[in-house]
């Protein structure tokens, strides 16, 4: 079932490891956030305008990973696996200290994360959780890459499928239901790249922290890895979890059915772009709450039944 109330961590939490790909050591301190703050990101290397908003409009790039950015051109990277563990783990609003500009990689999913974060204890605070709910299909199409929501009036389920050439990644497919399901593989499952493309990336200054401690390298019919794959999806269910970390950006916990085919960090972001300025395609609810205020119409509350 969905949760009404908003929640927040009851003390802090830290995690060290290195950036995938500054190659820089990085530290994060997870620390309770305040009703309706979301998650704020704060680099505590700077003495000042240090605070960057986990939303979709502080999005400055999606190569390889997201990056945010606030108006005074303070950044933070690789945000992806730490806001989808923060979402799985039911967490709302947070305070993220970090002392450089990416969150460490760790082993390339969102475990390590999630593990400690199910240990710690919460706190449910005095105000509902948003959710947005779909009310129209919106779709966006570049190329071969399509993605899409529809209505689903009770969770936030994704249904991704993969297309590569490569034989051992193929064209993998799974769906996920975010609130019913077993996330276990969704949560463990690493970054991922052929080897032929790491020389690629590398010369565009990129991946200097990449190892195989922190994500799976696919040499044509193999996988170099040692200890081979987590499960035998790994390769989309690192996707889907790519994907839920960027919707996090929009600031609130949707209820949707999401179909993307050949997706990434780009097309999730200029996705979540799209969908907001569809305003008539989505409203904003709170569960068992007979207010329920239009997204587009924030502060005026029209009186709708009930969403159970």
């Amino acid at each position: 079932m969905n949760e009404i109330y908003q929640k927040t961590i009851n003390n802090k939490i830290a995690f060290e490891g290195v950036g995938l790909h500054s190659g820089n050591a990085s530290k994060i301190t997870i620390l309770p956030g305040n009703v309706d703050q979301g998650i704020i990101f704060k680099r505590v290397d700077l003495k000042e305008k240090n605070l960057v908003h986990a939303c979709h409009e502080n999005v400055s790039s999606a190569r390889l990973c997201t990056t945010l950015e606030n108006k005074y051109s303070v950044k933070v990277s690789t945000v992806e696996h730490l806001l989808a563990a923060l979402f799985i783990a039911g967490i709302d609003n947070a305070i993220i200290e970090i002392d450089n500009e990416e969150v460490p990689i760790m082993d390339g999913s969102a475990k390590i994360f999630l593990d400690v974060l199910k240990k710690t204890e919460t706190r449910t605070q005095a105000k509902k959780r948003k959710y947005l709910k779909i009310l129209n299909k919106v779709e966006l199409i570049d190329g071969e890459r399509k993605i899409s929501i529809e209505p689903n009036n009770s969770t936030f389920e994704v249904d991704f499928q993969l297309n590569y050439e490569n034989k051992i990644i193929g064209k993998q497919k799974n769906k996920i239901d975010f609130q019913n399901d077993n996330l276990d593989d969704v949560v463990e499952s690493r970054t991922f790249c052929l080897f032929e493309d790491i020389e690629k990336i590398k010369k565009l200054g990129l991946a200097k922290g990449g190892s195989l401690d922190n994500a799976v390298v696919v040499d044509k019919d193999k996988i170099i890895n040692s200890e081979g794959l987590r499960n035998d999806r790994e390769f989309v269910n690192h996707k889907i979890l790519d994907l839920a970390g960027d919707f996090v950006l929009s600031g609130y916990r949707i209820l949707g059915k999401v179909t993307c085919y050949q997706g990434g960090h780009q097309l999730s972001n200029s996705f979540l772009k799209k969908l907001f300025e569809s305003k008539s395609s989505m409203i904003e609810v709170s569960i068992n709450d007979e207010l329920i205020s239009n997204h587009s119409e924030r502060n005026q509350a029209t009186k709708l039944a009930a969403i159970a």
